[in-house]
């Protein structure tokens, strides 16, 4: 699969966080952003991304929530969700998986290792 027709969609309250993506692997996939977990749901029902990747902590509907919601949605149940975040201790890892997260990454982080695991997952 050629790299920009991987669609993912960014789910994260900062619109710096997207801007820095948009820069760093904008010419290498299809970005789109959600700025909150509602936006985020109704994106990726309307554009089926192939990757998600997701921030947990959110106003309103958190990381978390929006990620169990994602995998109990008929429509984007299959979507690979990465968890970008800077919690990353123990509990809070065990917690992002148990709400279905395919992968955690804790900020900062490499973008390279970022890249492996969205091209992994849309391959899934």
């Amino acid at each position: 699969m050629k790299l920009k027709n991987i669609r993912v969609l960014l789910v994260d309250d900062e619109i710096f966080n997207f801007e820095m993506l948009d820069i760093a692997l904008g010419s290498k996939y299809n970005l789109s952003y959600a700025s909150s977990g509602q936006q985020g749901l109704s994106l990726s029902i309307e554009q089926s991304p192939q990757v998600i990747l997701l921030d947990i902590c959110m106003p309103g509907l958190d990381g978390y929530d929006t990620c169990r919601l994602l995998k109990n949605t008929p429509e984007t149940k299959e979507i690979p969700i990465i968890l970008l975040t800077g919690l990353d201790n123990e509990e809070e890892v065990n917690e992002g998986f148990m709400a279905g997260c395919d992968a955690y990454i804790t900020k900062p982080f490499e973008m390279t290792e970022l890249m492996t695991k969205i091209e992994h997952l849309s391959e899934l």
